[in-house]
């Protein structure tokens, strides 16, 4: 079974809900604020992954709102983008936010596992780029877009 196939059947994975652009706009709030907590987290690495991690995944879920589409499972919002987002985004941008999720779980819940500044540097110096595209996508996605995704995602 694929990943979104596995979302549908989870109670808190995959639902339908009506568009809605407010709670698109909700979440960018959130997405910024995201940010600007990472900016001020610059003495403490383990927050400002977190905080740069919420600020992509917030900017994510925007466009889920945009579309109509509740997950409240964090790996369902990532196979989403992977699965039915892939002609908006770059495989850079995808894996982005899979590592971020991935750092932030490492240090979050765990004492022993340490993240390479390479990669450390790669959330801190692309999570506003992030933000700023799935911003630009709110702005682009199509009435039309809308539809042939929520469509895909009723094929699964």
């Amino acid at each position: 079974m694929n990943k979104i196939s596995w979302c549908l059947d989870k109670k808190n994975g995959f639902s339908f809900i009506d568009p809605n652009d407010d709670l698109a706009n909700a979440y960018i709030k959130k997405a910024e604020d995201a940010l600007r907590a990472a900016s001020d987290l610059q003495n403490n690495p383990d927050w400002e992954i977190s905080s740069s991690y919420y600020a992509m995944y917030f900017s994510l879920y925007a466009i889920l709102m945009k579309i109509g589409v509740k997950s409240e499972i964090h790996s369902c919002t990532i196979a989403f983008m992977r699965e039915l987002l892939k002609d908006f985004f770059q495989e850079e941008e995808i894996l982005l936010i899979e590592k971020a999720q991935k750092a932030r779980i490492d240090v979050q819940y765990y004492s022993d596992r340490n993240i390479s500044d390479e990669l450390f540097g790669k959330i801190k110096g692309q999570r506003a780029l992030f933000v700023a595209r799935c911003k630009d996508l709110l702005n682009l996605l199509t009435e039309e877009n809308v539809q042939r995704i929520r469509g895909a995602l009723r094929g699964f």
